[in-house]
């Protein structure tokens, strides 16, 4: 069994050949790293400008991935109290701030038939507006197709 020693040029494309991976693969690592930057900057942006669509949005999709993914047995024994807990943590929370709600608008004077009166009259007026919206926009598209 002959091994064979490599020769001065095998040694040389070798190390060309290792040179270039090394640099290829730096240039591919702060590639990424720049578009990573550029990702979190540009999800920060919108974070900050609309962080109650990104909430709503991230516990919409931890609810559906919480839906497809089936629990196990063990899951359903260990997060069974947990759930219950919530559950009534929440319970309590949402009577809570239905009391306090409708606390304060008692004392502001707002009745239940008050504000379910407003509430119909506001409406009845983003229906005007929008119906108004619509005929103004059929008009003028009449008008440009006459």
């Amino acid at each position: 069994m002959t091994t064979e020693i490599p020769t001065d040029q095998q040694n040389s494309r070798l190390r060309e050949t290792l040179d270039h991976g090394r640099e290829t693969a730096s240039h591919a690592y702060h590639d990424a790293k720049d578009k990573a930057g550029e990702i979190a900057q540009k999800t920060a942006r919108t974070i900050e400008g609309n962080p109650l669509g990104i909430l709503v949005g991230g516990l919409a999709v931890g609810a559906l991935a919480g839906a497809l993914i089936p629990r196990s047995p063990r899951e359903k024994q260990l997060l069974a109290p947990v759930g219950k807990k919530v559950g009534e943590t929440i319970r309590q929370a949402t009577q809570a701030a239905r009391e306090t709600g409708l606390r304060e608008l008692e004392e502001a004077g707002l009745t239940k038939d008050a504000a379910k009166d407003r509430a119909k009259s506001l409406f009845d007026d983003v229906v005007k507006a929008a119906s108004n919206a619509g005929s103004a926009a059929a008009k003028a598209a009449a008008n440009k197709s006459a």
